[in-house]
């Protein structure tokens, strides 16, 4: 997780998220993950809260091909067209942006721009996205096509692991959840057993 690498491109944005397509085939950072796209007035940054593998051409659909193989590798070697065919895509929530030095955890004014950049956050760069929990309310309230709190979790589990006290930082983020979701106590006990 240190090393920041560029992972894809932005192919579709807007205010609240983007899409990015992977330059290699499964090669998508894991759910609840923190990425940054760069763009003229700063850096965006983002959750990912979907990942996908599909036909690069739509309409087609991805058939079977390893019945008489013994290992899934032998299908890629048997059909090398295969990694020219498929994409590896996921999509991120905007969470925060930089202008200038100052983190700001909410929309930026404008959406990340298609084909800019997208790459991975050094360990440093999370502990200190992450050290204020206001982005939280970007994610709690988002409207996605994937079960919210999943995200939630997978992306508080994600940030505890850069920050020291890896305990405090998720007893800090249950306290947050808990102050925002006072009115939803069956949400928020299913979030806190997310966190563990």
């Amino acid at each position: 997780m240190d090393k920041v690498s560029k992972i894809g491109e932005v192919i579709e944005a807007s205010s609240a998220e983007f899409t990015a397509q992977c330059y290699k085939l499964h090669q998508a950072p894991p759910l609840g993950s923190l990425v940054k796209t760069q763009d003229k007035l700063g850096d965006i940054y983002g959750v990912i809260y979907n990942v996908e593998t599909h036909s690069l051409e739509p309409g087609r659909r991805v058939v079977a091909r390893g019945e008489n193989l013994e290992a899934e590798e032998e299908i890629f070697k048997a059909n090398p067209q295969l990694s020219r065919l498929l994409t590896t895509d996921f999509r991120v929530l905007v969470a925060g942006h930089v202008e200038g030095k100052s983190w700001h955890h909410y929309l930026p004014p404008k959406p990340a721009s298609i084909h800019s950049f997208v790459y991975t956050c050094q360990l440093e760069e999370v502990r200190a996205f992450t050290r204020s929990l206001d982005f939280l309310s970007l994610i709690v309230n988002a409207r996605i096509p994937v079960p919210v709190d999943e995200v939630i979790g997978a992306c508080l589990r994600y940030a505890s692991q850069v920050h020291h006290d890896h305990d405090a930082f998720l007893v800090k983020a249950g306290k947050e959840l808990a102050f925002m979701l006072s009115t939803d106590v069956q949400r928020l006990n299913s979030l806190l057993k997310r966190l563990k």
